[in-house]
């Protein structure tokens, strides 16, 4: 099994910024990517950012230039960090971990809220 732990999310005014944070643990062999994604209410959940085990980046066009993953392979860890935040960023933020052959899993989410 994989474990993972978000932490950063909060309220931010608009043009703020925040961190995320995800803690990966457990069996974290064969990860193929890393990434964040978002649901709002109402709305599917959506990519945001992702980062594969070669290196390869991808960015939701909505937060291209604002938004930045990174990762941490010695703390088995994946951040976000998010810039110029738009009230339309407000989403839950969910961790996900793919491994190949496993599949797909999930953080419990962390919540942003971009408000004046």
């Amino acid at each position: 099994q994989v474990q993972l732990v978000e932490s950063g999310g909060g309220l931010v005014q608009p043009g703020g910024s925040l961190r995320l944070s995800c803690a990966v643990s457990g069996n974290i062999g064969s990860i193929i990517r890393m990434g964040w994604w978002r649901q709002a209410p109402g709305k599917q959940r959506e990519l945001v950012a992702a980062v594969a085990s070669g290196g390869s980046l991808d960015y939701a066009d909505a937060v291209k230039g604002r938004f930045t993953i990174s990762r941490d392979n010695a703390k088995s860890a994946v951040y976000l960090q998010m810039n110029s935040l738009k009230p339309e960023d407000t989403a839950v933020y969910y961790c996900n971990v793919r491994r190949l052959i496993y599949g797909d899993y999930w953080g419990q989410g962390t919540q942003v809220t971009v408000s004046s």
